[in-house]
């Protein structure tokens, strides 16, 4: 476990992953200043916020963002990345959490404009519509790519969720709130160095209007019973 996730263990409590099985890196979106032992560039003026677990960063869907120069998961066969948060409204597109690989030859960790591009990476994504909102989970690698999105699955806006998307080197999966809802076959090469970016896509397309409390990263598929779960 990294030294900046043994003050959130408290919390975790059964969710945690012991060690000896797997590698987990926690972000905690309490503060603007050090997240996940990461200084984050930040953009725009997003502020701190409160949450069922603590304090959260909250992003207006227009020029809020923080940018990390680090990644997670550089490396990682199998996966789990998870995060709890709040959606908050806006516009019908928003991509919270881009965690990137950056092209080692033309240095770009996107293209300038647009939503799709050749770099492997993660993202979450969230769909607004009707006053509802669901879930979009993106994986892409050298080898495969593979959107889970589920229209009919919608979930209330403003209250917190804890979502996650997982691989265990065949099956890519979704959740909200431990629930599965979708999963799919997809090939999946470890990915490189890279940068990560919370509140809009690394190109600044899709602003994010929300709010995001923590993530964690762990190098394997944790199952449900073992994702995190918001406080009772």
């Amino acid at each position: 476990m990294s030294r900046c996730s043994i003050a959130f263990a408290a919390f975790l409590g059964a969710c945690l992953v012991s060690p000896a099985l797997a590698a987990e890196t926690v972000w905690r979106f309490d503060n603007l200043a050090r997240i996940g032992c990461i200084v984050p560039k930040v953009e725009g003026a997003p502020r701190l916020v409160d949450s069922p677990v603590g304090k959260a960063v909250q992003f207006n869907g227009k020029n809020d963002a923080l940018f990390f120069g680090d990644r997670p998961l550089v490396g990682a066969k199998t996966f789990t990345i998870e995060a709890i948060f709040r959606p908050e409204g806006g516009d019908f597109e928003q991509r919270w959490m881009h965690i990137v690989e950056t092209d080692p030859v033309t240095g770009l960790d996107a293209l300038p404009a647009g939503t799709s591009d050749p770099n492997p990476r993660f993202m979450f994504e969230t769909r607004v519509k009707d006053g509802r909102w669901y879930l979009d989970a993106f994986v892409n690698s050298k080898a495969g790519s593979k959107a889970l999105i589920f229209p009919d699955k919608t979930h209330a806006l403003n209250r917190w969720y804890a979502v996650a998307q997982t691989y265990d080197g065949k099956t890519y999966r979704m959740y909200v709130d431990g629930v599965l809802e979708g999963e799919a076959e997809v090939a999946f090469t470890p990915h490189g160095p890279g940068h990560v970016m919370v509140g809009v896509r690394i190109n600044h397309v899709n602003w994010f209007k929300g709010s995001v409390a923590l993530a964690r990263f762990t190098d394997a598929a944790l199952p449900p019973e073992k994702l995190l779960k918001l406080p009772e």
